[in-house]
């Protein structure tokens, strides 16, 4: 079978499974509903006080919980036939399966490039209503960056989902592992400046420079040792881990 087959058949099993269409549009739902929620919060100035207000914090904090719908979509792609038993069927359909696993890859890959490029769009005009007086442009320093960044991100951290569902060849496990990483971790070990050494280089932390996410840039709690494209490089280079460990495995090991 050709590569443009296994694509056109990876598509078509995406497709067939109605959970991963519902899964993309909680996905946008959650990202789209959570950044008029806390631009509608941002959007008088804090009573505290604060002198520090970042309209991009605010804009794109809400894909921190919209990603985790992204990434269960991003699971089910690989583990869903590791679940039913039809990997089997689609191997011995397709022997090579290096170009079995890239075509998986690459379709799911490119539905959330798609479906992420109109979810950040559509957050950044939400995100910018809600702020009223204090959001920001499109043209303001840094936006067209961070707007781009918001897009690799969500479509990196989700290579790098089916990638750890592929070497762990079960959606639940992989789930109960990404979902405490990206959650605990981003919410819970990530605040604590203590640990920053380590949690910096996680692959959501280092992503979330770019989108302006990591916190006062000048505050040396929240300072990283990187800037945001080395932040999002460091998230491709988790994803490209995650995919050669994902092929190894599927290659060494029977279905």
């Amino acid at each position: 079978m050709s590569a443009g087959a296994v694509l056109t058949s990876e598509w078509t099993k995406i497709r067939t499974v109605r959970s991963t269409g519902w899964l993309l549009l909680l996905g946008f739902t959650l990202c789209v509903g959570l950044a008029a929620l806390f631009g509608l919060s941002f959007r008088k100035p804090s009573p505290t006080g604060s002198a520090y207000f970042d309209p991009l914090f605010a804009t794109f904090y809400s894909l921190t919980l919209g990603q985790l719908a992204l990434v269960a979509f991003a699971v089910l792609v690989v583990g869903a036939e590791y679940g039913s038993g039809t990997i089997r069927t689609s191997l011995a359909a397709v022997p090579r399966r290096g170009v079995f696993y890239g075509g998986k890859v690459l379709a799911g890959a490119l539905l959330v490039a798609g479906v992420s490029l109109v979810t950040v769009l559509a957050t950044f005009v939400v995100a910018q209503a809600a702020l009223g007086p204090r959001g920001t442009t499109l043209g303001a320093d840094g936006v067209p960056q961070a707007i781009v960044g918001a897009w690799l991100y969500l479509t990196l951290i989700c290579v790098f989902a089916m990638g750890v569902a592929t070497m762990l060849r079960s959606s639940a496990l992989s789930l109960g592992i990404l979902i405490p990483l990206l959650f605990l971790g981003g919410q819970g070990l990530g605040n604590i400046p203590k640990l920053k050494t380590v949690t910096q280089f996680l692959p959501d932390q280092a992503g979330w420079v770019i989108m302006h996410l990591a916190g006062p840039p000048d505050d040396p709690r929240w300072a990283r040792a990187y800037g945001p494209w080395a932040g999002l490089g460091i998230l491709a280079l988790w994803a490209a881990a995650a995919l050669v460990g994902g092929y190894l495995v599927l290659n060494r090991r029977d279905a």
